[in-house]
């Protein structure tokens, strides 16, 4: 089995500074309307779908492609757009490094909760006065992408940073309000940095919770309240996009990646996956 796909904005521009905006309908063309095998980026990749048809499996859940919606990618989701006829809209990539040299912090794009790279991630649907004003914006960066212009790159930033917050906007149900009132904002993104770091040897929300100095009771609450889910939840999550990647994307046996995520037996590992997903990890390899 062949290790996944993966670009890299230094195939896109060979310059540390990586901002890029093409329309679908050209991407379309360019490749005949042939899909892409599943594969991954290490930048930031935005679709803001007008009118399409098709499927977009994001982290091995499928959701249907179609007009006034858009999707948001983060560095190193597994993802694959299937299209049955020509897609009109925009494709927008960017690196973290674009953002540090536009003074977006990375934090801003973490406050904004729209890139989640373990939780499902359906895409934000849109009306059509919402699609035109993001669609608006999208415009302009076209130009300026194809533009010398000096300061370009900063006008960019800034209509980016227009196009998150307006999209935050629509999907936010006074989050950040309770962040501010609980300071409960802080916690969730220490958690989500330990649950990156240690998900395949912390299997358990007390061991999240000794490390932030918080009980667990404490850490369910908060999380729950932000992002819907309790911390089993989220682990869970984060331990079985971890498996279904190593599952379809390398030649590991279902006991080497269970040993790699933390269970001692394979039978727990099979157990654990089986009741996350409803099928067994030999099962899931089957059928992908």
């Amino acid at each position: 089995m062949e290790d996944i796909k993966q670009y890299t904005g230094a195939e896109k521009l060979d310059q540390s500074l990586f901002f890029g905006i093409s329309r679908m309908e050209d991407i379309y063309d360019k490749h005949q309307g042939r899909p892409d095998a599943p594969h991954r980026h290490d930048y930031y990749t935005v679709l803001l779908v007008k009118q399409a048809r098709g499927r977009h499996l994001l982290d091995f859940t499928e959701y249907e492609l179609k007009g006034t919606q858009v999707y948001f990618i983060a560095p190193g989701q597994v993802h694959q757009v299937i299209e049955t006829e020509r897609s009109s809209g925009f494709a927008i990539v960017f690196s973290n490094q674009f953002l540090v040299e536009n003074n977006i912090p990375l934090q801003f794009i973490e406050d904004l909760n729209l890139f989640n790279d373990y939780l499902d991630q359906p895409p934000l649907p849109l009306s059509k006065e919402e699609f035109e004003k993001l669609a608006a914006y999208s415009e302009e960066m076209l130009v300026l992408f194809r533009s010398p212009l000096k300061f370009n790159s900063q006008a960019l930033g800034a209509y980016l940073k227009l196009f998150f917050i307006h999209c935050n906007n629509l999907c936010s149900l006074d989050i950040n309000d309770l962040a501010r009132k609980h300071g409960a904002s802080g916690l969730l993104k220490l958690f989500k940095v330990l649950l990156n770091q240690h998900y395949a040897s912390w299997h358990s929300a007390a061991e999240y919770a000794d490390a932030l100095h918080v009980s667990a009771d404490h850490l369910n609450r908060v999380v729950k309240s932000l992002v819907g889910r309790t911390v089993k939840e989220m682990i869970q999550s984060r331990i079985t996009i971890a498996a279904k990647r190593l599952l379809y994307f390398s030649d590991l046996s279902a006991k080497e990646i269970g040993y790699r995520l933390g269970f001692s037996e394979p039978a727990n590992f099979s157990s654990f996956f089986k009741n996350c997903t409803g099928i067994s990890p030999s099962n899931f390899r089957k059928v992908q």
